[in-house]
């Protein structure tokens, strides 16, 4: 027997020798394209996997972990195209907390590392804890003498990295030489090296696609990838040109005179009195249910924030309790990431489709093999137009990374090309009407082809489902299985007909009983005298969204002003530009909308007018509690919708945000409040309940 379990035994240690080096060798390849050409192969999920996978088997089999294992390092030997720049102290990489259970796990690591107990229930734990934002972008360092910019460095492999100090020289808020801010402010150390990360804020990375895209050159794929890109770049003129940001989060060595800091904290606020930024917000606790309800606080502000991030840093605040803890060969026992959902994943392409929308606009769409990301099922993912299709030449068979930001529709990052099949042919992009037959015209100077039939059966039920989208009307009942119905048995062909029905017609409809019908036509009666902005948004004119709408309804006060108006009245108002403008006096001439107003007059379909009439958009709201006040909703609403208690605030000249900040004014809370509501109590914020936010704003 004893024989038998030893043969097993080796077989098994070769087995896990032999995918331990298949591991080894897939991460040092996928290492090479992400840090050192900055085009990875696969998402960050996939390459989680890979390596955790990796270090579940070294930790089964620890005779088999080798000194170059990628476990043992941190990312890949940098580019021979610069100067190497070895680090003094190494840069390490963090480990990873996928979820509160592991982030749990690690607290309990690190009391047990420290000799203490864990805490009792609902009680706070014996050490500090720093919780701060988790910066998506590049590690760099920089190595400051007697206060002047000496080296700018990549991280490299941790030990050794790349001199890019050309380049760092470049970007705007790099102090080139320390100068304390404040009265209370350190002196300048004989000897600095400032950790950080090189990033793109998102609305610096827009703006910078689009004025790639009107240079006719191709769009970057998100900021992380154009920050590290911009930072190696040969030229430093081209880094220039590129609006990166220095974040700085810690400090290497620090040598000079009095007392170094003795906590993270007090490192953060140091340096920004030597002229760096940090995250605009961080967290000092001692209770972990604190540490994780600011992670869900990030993750909901994920997608509104000024910069990428894909995860929080947690820290042992004592800079002693660092040191004794100390690190594995890796990562330092100290801190770890507590990271966010992946939002990209690697999957196939099963089909190609072309829908056609309300203005007739043929949109690609990949058919994929369902794949998780974000935490939810993904089987399609725009592929935006033809242009976009054919540049990242996307093929029926092809692997590719699909990404997922918000609640946005997933997108195709980029084709694996390495996985594509032989014999695939390029994507034709077709010349006609895929729902109708008829010729789809692209017009010059713009990305998307057109079906030209305006009784297209496509746009019609578009044009319909827009009309009571929750944006516009907001008609409960009028989804896409009865829309299909309506249009199929010709009972509707424009948002007009919509009036005309009866209960008795709908109820004898699949799915749709007379208690259905009734509800229908009683929400359809309800938005005869809407509001004239959500009207404006219901019409589907081009370049005119909820923001647009509900200036235009401001400053005009009534549709027939809106429609009378000009280019010059149109751009006179703030917000509109001659694109709006343009797609609004567009829209009004044509004789088709106009029959159609007409007869929606004729069925008493007629918004409401403003009564702030014409140029009174500044005065909205002079005066009362709520303009100018910052606004946040949490919990549940039982009285009003979401959507409607922002719409009382900013008709009043008030602002509804996502996140509680020491800038709020007021947060509405609700049954069911957390994280939000808990912060406003911690900084002060005046707390209301719903009626007291009604008889705030006159509801």
């Amino acid at each position: 027997m004893s024989g038998s379990g030893s043969r097993k035994e080796e077989t098994d240690r070769t087995r896990a020798q032999a995918e331990i080096e298949g591991l080894r060798e897939q991460i040092r390849h996928h290492n090479h394209r992400y840090y050192v050409l900055d085009d990875p192969l696969v998402s960050d999920a996939e390459y989680d996997r890979i390596f955790r996978r990796l270090q579940e088997l070294e930790t089964t089999w620890p005779d088999l972990v080798e000194p170059d294992s990628p476990t043992q390092r941190v990312g890949s030997a940098p580019s021979e195209q610069f100067e190497t720049y070895r680090h003094a102290l190494p840069m390490l990489s963090l480990g990873n907390a996928m979820d509160a259970g592991e982030l749990r796990e690690w607290y309990g690591r690190t009391l047990r590392g420290l000799g203490m107990d864990p805490p009792a229930e609902g009680a706070p734990g014996p050490i500090e804890l720093v919780a701060e934002p988790k910066f998506d972008g590049a590690a760099i360092e920089l190595v400051y003498e007697e206060g002047a910019l000496k080296v700018g460095a990549t991280r490299g492999d941790g030990v050794v990295g790349e001199d890019v100090t050309p380049n760092v020289r470049t970007i705007r808020n790099v102090p080139l030489r320390l100068r304390p801010h404040g009265t209370k402010a350190p002196s300048v150390p004989r000897l600095l090296e400032v950790r950080g990360e090189v990033i793109m804020r998102r609305a610096d990375f827009e703006a910078l696609n689009r004025r790639r895209s009107e240079a006719g050159e191709p769009l970057f794929a998100n900021p992380r990838n154009s920050s590290a890109g911009s930072l190696r770049q040969l030229d430093p003129r081209i880094t220039a040109d590129r609006p990166l940001l220095f974040y700085a989060y810690g400090i290497g060595r620090l040598e000079g005179e009095g007392d170094p800091p003795a906590r993270h904290s007090e490192v953060l606020k140091t340096l920004q009195t030597w002229g760096f930024n940090v995250a605009d917000r961080w967290l000092i606790s001692a209770d972990l249910t604190e540490v994780e309800a600011f992670h869900a606080e990030l993750l909901e502000t994920r997608e509104s924030g000024p910069y990428e991030m894909d995860g929080m840093v947690v820290k042992v605040n004592d800079l002693g309790l660092q040191e004794q803890l100390g690190q594995v060969s890796r990562s330092p026992r100290w801190a770890i990431a507590y990271k966010f959902p992946s939002r990209q994943a690697t999957t196939r392409v099963r089909g190609i489709l072309i829908s056609v929308g309300r203005t007739g606009a043929l949109t690609p769409t990949a058919d994929l093999e369902p794949v998780e990301v974000g935490g939810v099922t993904v089987s399609r993912a725009t592929l935006h137009n033809e242009d976009e299709l054919l540049r990242k030449d996307v093929r029926v068979g092809d692997t590719v990374i699909v990404q997922r930001a918000g609640d946005v529709i997933p997108e195709v990052v980029k084709v694996v090309e390495e996985a594509r099949p032989k014999g695939t042919g390029a994507f034709v992009f077709p010349d006609r009407c895929p729902v109708c037959g008829s010729e789809a015209v692209r017009p010059e100077g713009e990305a998307v082809a057109r079906c030209l039939n305006l009784a297209c059966p496509a746009q019609v039920k578009e044009r319909l489902l827009h009309w009571g989208s929750r944006d516009a009307l907001d008609v409960d009942g009028l989804g896409t299985k009865l829309v299909d119905q309506l249009v199929e048995r010709e009972l509707v062909a424009d948002p007009a007909d919509l009036y005309d029905l009866e209960v008795a017609t709908l109820a004898g409809l699949e799915r749709m009983g007379e208690k259905s019908a009734q509800n229908l036509v009683e929400a359809l009666q309800r938005t005869k005298r809407g509001a004239l902005d959500r009207f404006l948004v219901a019409l589907g004119i081009r370049h005119v969204g909820t923001h647009v709408a509900r200036v235009l309804a401001r400053a005009f006060g009534t549709l027939e002003r809106v429609a009378e108006a000009d280019i010059v009245a149109l751009e006179a108002v703030p917000d509109v530009g001659p694109e709006v403008a343009a797609g609004v006096t567009a829209f009004f001439s044509r004789k088709e909308n106009r029959r159609l107003l007409e007869r929606l007059a004729d069925h008493g379909v007629v918004p409401e007018p403003v009564a702030s009439a014409p140029g009174a958009e500044k005065a909205v709201g002079e005066g009362s509690e709520v303009s100018g006040r910052t606004f946040v909703f949490t919990g549940e609403m039982e009285t009003l919708t979401r959507d409607e208690a922002k719409r009382l605030v900013e008709g009043l000249g008030g602002r509804a945000t996502g996140s509680v900040s020491s800038r709020t004014d007021y947060v509405v809370a609700g049954p069911g409040s957390g994280s939000k509501l808990e912060k406003a109590r911690r900084l002060g914020v005046r707390v209301l309940d719903e009626q007291a936010f009604r008889r705030l704003v006159g509801a």
